[in-house]
C-alpha cells in the first residue's frame, strides 16, 4: 500500500523526457531505467518490515554520477531518489535512468551505478513490522 502522506518524485517518465532533451541523445541506442521499491521483508528475505527512511549524501551522489556518465558509451545518468522521509511498503525509493549508444554499455554502466549508489550513497532504516 501507498503511503499518501509522502510527495511525489518526479518520476520515472519525467527522468526519461529529459534524457530524450539531451544534445547528444541522437546517439542513443538503449534507456535503461531502474525502480527500487521498499519491499515487505529486509534484504535477506526474513525479517517483516513496515517502511523505512532513506538518507542520501549528496555529493558522493555527485559524483558516482559523474563517473558513470564518463563510462564508454554513456550518454547521460540521471538519479532521483526519495529521502529523509518515511516510505512505506511499495513506495518508490529510487529511480535510475542510463541512456547509452549500445546494450552492454547500457547494462555494464547502469550494474555499476546501482551498486555504487547502494553501497556509498545512500543509506537506509527499516522499521520493523
Amino acid at each position: 500500500m501507498k503511503s499518501e502522506n509522502v510527495r511525489k518524485m518526479s518520476g520515472m517518465a519525467a527522468l526519461v523526457e529529459k534524457v530524450k532533451k539531451h544534445p547528444d541523445y541522437r546517439k542513443a541506442g538503449m534507456i535503461l531505467c531502474h525502480n527500487g521499491v521498499v519491499r515487505e521483508t529486509s534484504s535477506d528475505g526474513k525479517t517483516p518490515v513496515a517502511g523505512l527512511v532513506v538518507t542520501v549524501d549528496h555529493e558522493k551522489l555527485r559524483q558516482v554520477i559523474e563517473k558513470h556518465r564518463q563510462m564508454p558509451g554513456i550518454i547521460e545518468v540521471l538519479a532521483e531518489i526519495a529521502e529523509n522521509r518515511r516510505l512505506a511498503v511499495g513506495d518508490d525509493i529510487m529511480f535510475l535512468v542510463v541512456a547509452g549508444d549500445v546494450r552492454a554499455n547500457v547494462f555494464n554502466a547502469m550494474r555499476s551505478l546501482l551498486d555504487e549508489v547502494k553501497a556509498t550513497v545512500t543509506a537506509k532504516k527499516e522499521e520493523p513490522a
